[in-house]
C-alpha cells in the first residue's frame, strides 16, 4: 500500500513537472527568439536555439530609453496607487457583505453581481469619463475605468470572510468593546493575508498588462504607460515596414530593415518580466488564497 501510495505522488510530481515545463516553453522561445536576427527568423522560422545571434531588437528598444523610462515610471506608479486603492475598496466593501447582520445584505450582494453581467457600453462609458469626471489626458484615466473596482474580486474577498474568519472572534471583540473599524483593521485584515496578497496580484496583473485606458483616454504620449507605448512602438513598425511607397529610397530600405518580428518579441520579454519576478514571492498567498476564497 505504501508503494503504491509512493508511486502515485511520484507520478503527479512527474505529470505536474511536465505542465509546469510547457508553461516554461513559451517563454523560453520568447527570449530566444528576441535574441536572434530578423534574417534567420524569416529564413528558419523560430527555434530554441538561435541560428544567428543578434541584439538588434533591444538595440533598437534602447534608443527609445527615455521614452521607455518615463513609460515604464508610469506603469509602476500606477500599479501601485491602483492596486492599493482597489485592496481597500474591495475589503471594505466585501467585509459589510460578510456580516449576517448587515440590513439588506442580498440586495446589495446582488447589486456587486450584477456589475459582472452588464456594463453601459465604451461609448456611454467614454462620455461619462471623459465629460463629467474629465480624466482624459490625466492619470486618472489610466487609474480608474475598468480597473479600480472589480465585483468579482468584491464576491471572492466576501466568500474569504465569510468562510475564514470565526464568527466567534468577532464577537468577542464586539464584546471587549471593539468598534466595526478597529476589529476590521485589527482582526479580519491580518487574518486575510492570503486573500489580499492573491487580490492584489490580479489587481497588479491587470494594471501592468491594460493598455486599452491609454489608448482610449490618453493622446498626451508623455503620460503612456509602458504597454501602451511598446504596442505604440509595435504599431509604428508595422506600418513603416508595409508601406511600400519608401522600398525604393535609402530612408525606405532602413525602414524595411527594421527587426520588425524580433522586437514584437523583446517588446513582450520586457512587457512580461516584471510579473515573472514577483509572482514567487505571491505564489504561496496566491494558492491559499484562491483555494479558500473561491473553493470554500
Amino acid at each position: 500500500m505504501a508503494y503504491e501510495s509512493k508511486l502515485l505522488q511520484w507520478s503527479a510530481h512527474v505529470i505536474l513537472g511536465l505542465f509546469a515545463a510547457a508553461c516554461l516553453i513559451p517563454f523560453a522561445l520568447l527570449i530566444v527568439s528576441s535574441l536572434s536576427s530578423e534574417a534567420s527568423i524569416i529564413q528558419n522560422g523560430y527555434s530554441f536555439f538561435p541560428t544567428e545571434f543578434s541584439l538588434d531588437a533591444y538595440h533598437y528598444l534602447w534608443t527609445h530609453v527615455g521614452e521607455l523610462g518615463r513609460a515604464y515610471g508610469i506603469t509602476v506608479l500606477i500599479t501601485v496607487v491602483g492596486t492599493t486603492v482597489s485592496l481597500a475598496i474591495s475589503s471594505m466593501l466585501a467585509y459589510p457583505l460578510s456580516r449576517h447582520d448587515m440590513p439588506l445584505k442580498n440586495f446589495w450582494t446582488f447589486f456587486v453581481f450584477f456589475t459582472m453581467l452588464f456594463n453601459g457600453g465604451l461609448v456611454p462609458t467614454y462620455m461619462v469619463y471623459t465629460q463629467i469626471f474629465d480624466i482624459k489626458n490625466t492619470l486618472f484615466g489610466l487609474l480608474i475605468p475598468g480597473l479600480l473596482m472589480n465585483g468579482f474580486n468584491v464576491l471572492l474577498v466576501r466568500t474569504f470572510f465569510m468562510t475564514s474568519i470565526p464568527s466567534a472572534l468577532l464577537e468577542a471583540a464586539s464584546i471587549d468593546g471593539a468598534s466595526e473599524i478597529k476589529t476590521f483593521y485589527r482582526i479580519v485584515l491580518p487574518l486575510s493575508l492570503p486573500i489580499m496578497a492573491t487580490i492584489g496580484l490580479f489587481q497588479a496583473i491587470a494594471y501592468w498588462n491594460d493598455w486599452f485606458n491609454g489608448l482610449i483616454y490618453l493622446t498626451d504620449t508623455s503620460l503612456f504607460g509602458i504597454q501602451t507605448i511598446l504596442n505604440k512602438m509595435m504599431t509604428d513598425i508595422q506600418f513603416l515596414t508595409s508601406n511600400s511607397n519608401l522600398a525604393s529610397t535609402g530612408a525606405g530600405q532602413a525602414i524595411m530593415e527594421l527587426p520588425s518580428t524580433t522586437v514584437r518579441m523583446a517588446i513582450a520579454a520586457i512587457g512580461v518580466l516584471p510579473i515573472l519576478i514577483a509572482y514567487p514571492f505571491f505564489q504561496k498567498y496566491f494558492v491559499k488564497g484562491i483555494t479558500i476564497g473561491a473553493v470554500k
